[in-house]
């Protein structure tokens, strides 16, 4: 008697509903937050609507218009600029010492390196007031810039160090049985391997450095607010949908980042 490879029985019909359900309130959950603060920011009226009564860029206008807003926003950027090449660099040596190098000491080295991820955020940014304070950086954008590279290196130095150990060591070990230097192999074969974990170490640390409150709130000065401290204490005193327009806006930038990353090494690859 043939048996048919395609049939299901009946009985598993239910489950597949059943997943197929909760996967969609998953993602609806998901989405949803983000679908209600994009659409509450073209609110006319002095307070957010879901969903508008009509269509309006007039907070829109009030960000672009307002100093103290375009100025958080210019720190901020300028703590991207600075964090994300330099955690990148750091993340991916430090990921590939701890990767290919045996010295004494390594797993309590690689313990301390991700250890920002466990410890309290509040914590780290007092630690790091009383320690920038006396180096006299705090408030400072070296202080900052210095305070997000902690708290976003361990991203990086996971990710690359993904990427390092699904890489096959014998093609480093050809190339220097080839003839190649530790330098020509590390920067034309170890590198090419592990581009997408350093590309998603890269997008983590700008993500983080981007939407980092805890520790900013401690280095923080009058001169030097970053764009998610600006937003933490503008909610505290008003509640006008111009917050809601800077959170659309930064929708559509990451939603940009995100295709540009799927077009240049593929989203499964950098993360």
């Amino acid at each position: 008697m043939a048996i048919d490879r395609n049939f299901v029985p009946a009985s598993g019909a239910p489950w597949r509903w059943a997943g197929k359900i909760t996967g969609f309130l998953v993602y609806l959950f998901l989405i949803l937050p983000v679908l209600v603060i994009f659409l509450s920011a073209f609110s006319p009226g002095s307070y957010p609507q879901f969903p508008p009564e009509s269509l309006s860029l007039r907070w829109f206008q009030a960000f672009f218009e307002n100093e103290a807003w375009l100025k958080a926003l210019k720190i901020s950027a300028w703590l991207l600029l600075i964090v994300t090449p330099l955690t990148t660099f750091l993340g991916t040596t430090a990921a590939y010492a701890l990767a290919r190098l045996e010295f004494r000491g390594r797993d309590v080295l690689q313990a301390f390196v991700l250890s920002p991820l466990i410890i309290p955020q509040v914590v780290l940014g007092i630690a790091l007031l009383y320690i920038l304070t006396g180096m006299g950086l705090a408030g400072s954008l070296i202080g900052l810039a210095i305070g997000h590279i902690l708290v976003a290196l361990p991203y990086a130095v996971r990710t690359v160090s993904v990427s390092l150990a699904s890489m096959d060591r014998r093609l480093e070990s050809a190339s220097m049985n080839l003839g190649a230097t530790p330098t020509y192999t590390f920067r034309h074969v170890t590198l090419p391997l592990i581009k997408p974990g350093i590309v998603a170490g890269a997008v983590f640390a700008a993500v983080t450095s981007f939407g980092e409150v805890s520790v900013s709130l401690f280095l923080t000065a009058p001169g030097t607010v970053t764009m998610p401290v600006r937003i933490f204490t503008y909610i505290d005193q008003t509640f006008d949908p111009v917050v809601n327009a800077v959170s659309a806006i930064f929708i559509v930038l990451a939603v940009l980042a995100l295709v540009l990353i799927e077009r240049t090494i593929g989203l499964t690859k950098a993360m």
